[in-house]
């Protein structure tokens, strides 16, 4: 029977089956695999991987097509969706937040999209004070913080939006055009950035996490602005796409550059 690597044999046979099984039928995709292929990759006859697949069935967890082959549920969907829940993410992000905040010694923060605005759910303090007024469960427009453009750019607004979509986001906080200008610039580049538009000497870069190609949430980087400028703007963004990346959880990718 297949195992990851370096792993014990399970301790419960058939319900290890069922998760390898999970597994394979991920790896196959939206196209699915038939049940030959499927009993052949988690080693399996074929008569119990059908009673496997029958109860993954029944859960919501697997699905058959008309031409026989097989695929993952709904179910999954729902599983994945609660593990990424807003109140799950500061404690499933917490080790990649202070790997970054290690790298760079700044503040990071973590935000989610509500409406037009950006909540912060967690922050790292660096080492070095940083006189920047932040809070848990403080909320700032969305159109002038990196987090929100982060999430912005790579969500609601991915796309080239028309001017009602940007006003609706821009509201009175800025311009559409400005709006326009630092999107397109966060779509290009993968990095959101503001420089002194919510604090005098403070600057910003941030990212989304992508989960399937959606944003879940952002991480940014907080600095006096002259520390998010020239080479020390590159190294700090650098690690965003580095460091970062490297402490993210199973699923969870940012925007290429």
């Amino acid at each position: 029977m297949p195992q990851a690597p370096g792993s014990a044999a399970s301790p419960l046979g058939s319900v290890d089956k069922a998760l390898l099984t999970l597994d394979a039928l991920a790896r196959a995709g939206a196209s699915g695999t038939s049940l030959a292929a499927l009993a052949a990759e988690v080693g399996a006859n074929k008569s119990t991987l059908h009673r496997t697949l029958a109860a993954l069935r029944h859960r919501g967890y697997a699905e058959q097509a008309d031409d026989g082959t097989y695929r993952l549920g709904p179910a999954v969907l729902a599983l994945g969706t609660t593990f990424l829940a807003e109140e799950n993410l500061p404690a499933l992000l917490r080790p990649a937040l202070e790997a970054l905040c290690g790298a760079v010694d700044e503040l990071v923060h973590l935000g989610v999209l509500a409406g037009r605005e950006v909540v912060y759910l967690d922050k790292v303090e660096p080492q070095r004070p940083v006189r920047v007024w932040s809070a848990v469960g403080r909320r700032r427009p969305a159109a002038t913080t990196a987090l929100g453009r982060a999430l912005l750019a790579a969500g609601p607004l991915r796309d080239v939006p028309d001017d009602g979509a940007l006003a609706a986001f821009a509201g009175s906080d800025t311009s559409v055009e400005r709006l326009r200008e630092v999107l397109a610039r966060a779509r290009s580049t993968g990095v959101a950035a503001e420089t002194e538009e919510n604090e005098a000497g403070i600057a910003c870069v941030a990212v989304a996490l992508l989960r399937a190609g959606r944003p879940v949430a952002a991480v940014s980087i907080t600095a006096p602005a002259e520390r998010l400028a020239g080479d020390a703007r590159a190294a700090r963004v650098a690690a965003l796409r580095e460091v970062l990346p490297a402490h993210l959880p199973a699923g969870l990718t940012i925007p290429s550059a």
